[in-house]
């Protein structure tokens, strides 16, 4: 199924047709392909809702670069269509920015919420991150120097030696918006999130690491976290059984 509002085609599936009402927020590049565990685990119970963003998927990315804030409001505007009220919200990793925005910001009425390896903290650079990435500022101002026409495949060559593996995984009409996403700081919107809030975490998570999850517990009032020994940025998917008995005993 197709969701439409202004330059949006989204693409959605719907499990279930309960009273109570689960919305998965994917991470960033993923799809609803790697959440069928969790929604044949409660379609029987719930109504759940998952879409693919745009850009990825069968989503198709708009004309017009994109803030965190534009996902936040697709999502608000899907909940509203749909009337999707009091949910609770499972979010991976990115889908993490756009459940702290809703609860935090927006303060839309959220039941429980469950975050799991998320990134909402915008990551410090280390010493060499910084030199690397000046590095990579001042290259590219001298592509202004080469002819026009080789100008383009230098600028390539240097996404392709400093850029991220997210960064460099996506087409070029995102990049932009890749880059007002990884640059907002939603810190600030966690201590004002009012949901029970569950955090599961990998403890050998490369992506965002458990010291995140620990900040997150701490500036979130009524939280808790459980880490997972083994498990790394998609915890969910190395204890799928374990993730699912957790869920079901926090959202029950």
């Amino acid at each position: 199924m197709y969701y439409n509002t202004e330059d949006f085609s989204i693409y959605y599936e719907k499990f279930g047709n309960k009273e109570k009402t689960i919305l998965i927020l994917p991470g960033w590049g993923d799809t609803r392909k790697t959440f069928y565990n969790i929604i044949n685990y409660f379609k029987e119970d719930y109504t759940i809702y998952i879409f693919d963003y745009p850009g990825f998927g069968n989503s198709i990315f708009p004309s017009n670069n994109l803030t965190i804030y534009d996902y936040a409001n697709l999502v608000r505007n899907f909940m509203t269509d749909n009337k999707i009220n009091n949910p609770i919200i499972i979010a991976h990793s990115f889908g993490g920015r756009i459940a702290t925005l809703l609860t935090g910001y927006y303060k839309e009425k959220i039941d429980k919420l469950i975050m799991i390896d998320a990134a909402s903290i915008k990551p410090r650079k280390k010493p060499l991150q910084f030199l690397k990435e000046k590095l990579y500022k001042l290259l590219k101002k001298l592509s202004y120097l080469l002819p026009k026409a080789k100008r383009e495949n230098y600028l390539q060559r240097l996404i392709k030696k400093f850029g991220s593996t997210d960064y460099k995984s996506i087409p070029k009409t995102m990049q932009i918006t890749f880059k007002n996403i990884v640059n907002e700081d939603l810190i600030y919107y966690l201590k004002s999130i009012e949901s029970e809030t569950l955090l599961l975490w990998g403890k050998r998570d490369d992506a965002t690491p458990l010291k995140d999850g620990i900040k997150m517990k701490k500036l979130i009032k009524d939280s808790a976290i459980i880490v997972f020994p083994e498990g790394s940025h998609f915890s969910y998917l190395d204890y799928p059984i374990l993730t699912n008995k957790i869920i079901k005993e926090f959202i029950k």
